[in-house]
């Protein structure tokens, strides 16, 4: 089953700082039908105004994905942690047994990112956070991990989840292909350009909710970058 979720289609806030589309129920938006996908609990794509952001909230037993698609956020938490994370690159906070964060854009743009939530596999661990660095070269023409709770993927941020994050950038006409277990459950967004999933049209930042496939094959219609979660 591959189901296309309309951009303008999802929940809608507008906070004057923050303009944020979400894909699942989150705050005060609630849809029955859209609770989640598997264990990805939120997708939130969020526009964040120059010199603003969120201040500090807590979070508990939560696997916290943040993918920044233009500018930068700078992260600080309880623990002591502080980092800056640009466009293209990726954080990772694991709430564990509780943590306070918060999430600024202290930049003179508009910051858009990616935030995904992903239900733990471990509640009550240690919180931990994480950030790194993907050149998008080494993402062209297929997808690689950007963050994952298996052990292979030494190279990934890691998550306590069954779970992977995983990146790809395409030239127009390109295809990338995934072995998929058809019991999973995926979630797919482009961030920019057109694309088919398995010969279905999306547009940018339309959702993707793919279960029950055991190849995917993603071709840009023209220029794309993709997100993608591979969840239990």
């Amino acid at each position: 089953m591959i189901e296309i979720r309309k951009f303008d289609s999802l929940g809608h806030a507008q906070h004057g700082w923050l303009d944020a589309r979400h894909h699942f129920s989150f705050a005060g938006y609630h849809d029955p039908q859209r609770m989640g996908w598997g264990a990805i609990r939120v997708w939130n794509d969020d526009e964040i105004g120059a010199r603003s952001g969120f201040p500090p909230h807590p979070h508990r037993d939560m696997e916290i994905i943040t993918y920044v698609r233009n500018g930068a956020i700078t992260h600080q938490d309880s623990m002591g942690n502080k980092g800056r994370t640009e466009a293209g690159d990726v954080q990772v906070m694991s709430a564990g047994t509780g943590v306070q964060h918060a999430e600024y854009n202290l930049e003179d743009e508009t910051t858009t990112l990616f935030q995904i939530w992903v239900q733990t596999d471990r509640p009550g661990a240690e919180p931990s956070w994480g950030a790194m660095k993907f050149p998008k070269a080494e993402r062209s023409g297929r997808f690689v991990t950007l963050a994952s709770g298996y052990e292979e993927d030494e190279e990934a941020l890691r998550i306590n989840a069954a779970a992977r994050v995983m990146g790809a950038t395409l030239a127009r006409g390109e295809t990338a292909e995934l072995r998929l277990d058809p019991t999973r459950h995926v979630y797919l967004v482009a961030t920019r350009g057109p694309i088919e999933v398995n010969g279905v049209a999306a547009e940018p930042r339309d959702g993707v909710a793919v279960t029950g496939v055991e190849q995917l094959t993603v071709k840009a219609l023209a220029e794309a970058e993709i997100v993608l979660v591979d969840a239990r």
